[in-house]
């Protein structure tokens, strides 16, 4: 076969002459000779498609990855890129792309797409009148903003003369088979594939040399296992329960990486179910009309009953003559006031002369989702199981005993019994720097000390000699101070080179991580130098936000800059992915 080479001013980018030089390097060792010179050609006007995704929890980049599989098999060649990582100017030069992008915390962007949005917002911000585009929003109907961000894009990117091609679809919890089908319509088939063209022999033996692939555990067909591990974590006399989970995952094919998360599948309180099940007025084993599946086994483990949905409260609202949830439903804080605490049955007990049928019931709920929990292990140490850090939620309302769904569900197993399911949540935008030279700042506090325990057992396995730093911190010194003895240990040897604490009431003001922070700006800020990595785990809705606004006054004050200069040195970490956050 004669060679092939691509010229050195050939008018491809970095990513698509990467491809043609993996695509000839294919055609040299196939026996397709005759064909090659039209693959070329074919592989030459193949459209590009920028497939631009933001995400917190791995769930956009993964519909991400699937839109560029389908792209390759309908003649494009496909670019996938985080958001954060587009400028204007480059964007300005896309013809076609699709935005991928979910929505994180109060309608807010998720944290690799939040300089891509101030860019776009900007009043420098280019007109994009060559660009042809659609939005895939990923949300949660729980909440009121609900794909806020997704929302948000499309509607600027029309603002700025960009050409809508396919309608945005905004996909709530269960959005495997909505993306699907949009992804379907919103990339045509170009009639050539880029499968066709990268074929490889078949073995000697006419049969092709296909390895077996490991077993795809996911939301919709979890891993049934079991716990290894079961162990309180907090002292007697802790207001918390934070317990230590050890879930089995020998030979199921798993492999994990320290940040991470797990996604669980809950079985809802069985109390609970009985004592609705009660209120709707019918026995235990009733089976819905036209269904084989008991209304027990449904509540149990097929939908959400613990927080009550939008569509019940407002029902509940109309039948229940309740002065005090119609005065708070018109405002969303003043019922998310009246609603704190209250679960389904809580609700329900406010109907007095108007009971639901099961029927009518079911349709007013929210199907059950998984909870995810940061892996609070390495695989390098344990290959054969998962580590959690668990707090167990539970409080008193109205006389009883209320449980979270996962934590209560996870706490009250025992070591042996079986879960209702599991599998892996990657999330590759929180990960141990690949450099084990380079510092390594940590800010958890309570369980978001999970990954960061996951990431010292990392960097000890690779024998990694950057300096680890802990900043951590809860309520009291004596009951709360998780995986003590470890980090004592870890300390010992060298492997944490600095801890910090942070407990709040040991003293009579107040300290959290971010005034440990603040105390250590000079030599916090010196890592940053020295080209080390932040990262943040925990409570988004202050926590986290506390840590920020800590961050930005260390910054600030220690490099002298103005405002608009700390904001572009924090930008610049978070491009270079050295200020990364699990927060949730």
């Amino acid at each position: 076969m004669k060679s092939l080479n691509i010229p050195i001013d050939a008018p491809f980018n970095e990513n698509q002459r990467a491809w043609l030089d993996g695509f000839v390097a294919g055609l040299k060792s196939s026996d397709w000779s005759n064909s090659s010179s039209e693959s070329v050609h074919n592989a030459n006007n193949l459209k590009t498609l920028e497939i631009l995704f933001g995400t917190q929890t791995g769930n956009a980049e993964g519909l991400a990855n699937d839109a560029a599989t389908l792209a390759k098999t309908r003649g494009y060649l496909a670019n996938v890129r985080e958001l954060d990582s587009i400028d204007m100017e480059y964007l300005a030069n896309v013809e076609n792309a699709i935005i991928i992008v979910s929505t994180y915390g109060e309608g807010e962007m998720p944290d690799n797409a939040g300089i891509f949005w101030d860019s776009l917002v900007s009043e420098s911000a280019p007109r994009l009148e060559a660009l042809s585009f659609g939005v895939l929003a990923l949300g949660d109907t729980s909440y009121d903003e609900f794909c806020q961000a997704g929302k948000l894009i499309d509607t600027r990117l029309e603002q700025l003369g960009a050409m809508r091609t396919s309608v945005r679809i905004d996909c709530d919890v269960d959005f495997e088979e909505p993306a699907a089908n949009w992804l379907d319509l919103a990339i045509p088939d170009m009639g050539t594939s880029l499968n066709e063209t990268s074929k490889m022999n078949s073995s000697s033996n006419g049969k092709e040399n296909i390895d077996e692939a490991p077993p795809s555990w996911n939301r919709k067909n979890p891993y049934q296992t079991y716990l290894k591990e079961n162990r309180l974590l907090s002292a007697s006399g802790s207001a918390k329960e934070i317990r230590h989970i050890g879930v089995n995952i020998a030979n199921s094919g798993i492999t994990y990486e320290a940040g991470d998360s797990l996604g669980i599948m809950p079985v809802n309180s069985s109390y609970l179910v009985e004592e609705i099940i009660k209120i709707l007025g019918v026995n235990q084993d009733y089976s819905l009309e036209g269904t084989d599946e008991s209304l027990s086994g449904l509540l149990s483990t097929k939908y959400e009953i613990m927080t009550p949905s939008k569509d019940l409260i407002y029902e509940v609202e109309r039948h229940a003559s309740n002065t005090g949830l119609s005065s708070a439903i018109a405002n969303k804080e003043t019922l998310d006031t009246f609603l704190w605490g209250l679960d389904t049955l809580d609700l329900l007990k406010l109907l007095k002369d108007f009971h639901f049928s099961p029927e009518q019931f079911i349709k007013l709920l929210r199907p059950l989702q998984h909870r995810a929990y940061s892996i609070s292990s390495s695989f390098k140490s344990f290959p054969e199981e998962i580590h959690l850090t668990v707090a167990a939620v539970r409080w008193t309302y109205d006389d009883r005993i209320h449980n979270g769904v996962a934590s209560t569900f996870l706490a009250d197993q025992n070591s042996g019994e079986t879960t209702n399911g599991v599998f892996l949540l990657p999330n590759k935008n929180f990960r141990v720097p690949k450099d084990d030279s380079v510092p390594m700042v940590m800010v958890g506090p309570g369980t978001g000390i999970a990954p960061f325990r996951a990431f010292l057992q990392e960097r000890e396995e690779r024998g990694a000699k950057g300096m680890n730093w802990l900043f951590f911190g809860d309520q009291h010194r004596k009951y709360d101070f998780l995986y003590e003895q470890e980090l004592g240990q870890m300390s010992d040897t060298g492997l944490l080179t600095r801890l910090d604490l942070a407990f709040s009431r040991d003293q009579k003001e107040k300290i959290y991580v971010q005034n440990r922070m603040l105390e250590n700006s000079y030599s916090l800020f010196k890592c940053l130098e020295e080209g080390g990595h932040f990262y943040v785990c925990g409570d988004a809705s202050k926590m986290a936000k506390d840590v920020d606004r800590a961050l930005f006054e260390v910054i600030k004050h220690q490099g002298s800059f103005t405002d608009e200069q700390t904001t572009d040195y924090i930008n610049l970490l978070k491009k270079e992915k050295r200020y990364l956050r699990d927060v949730y």
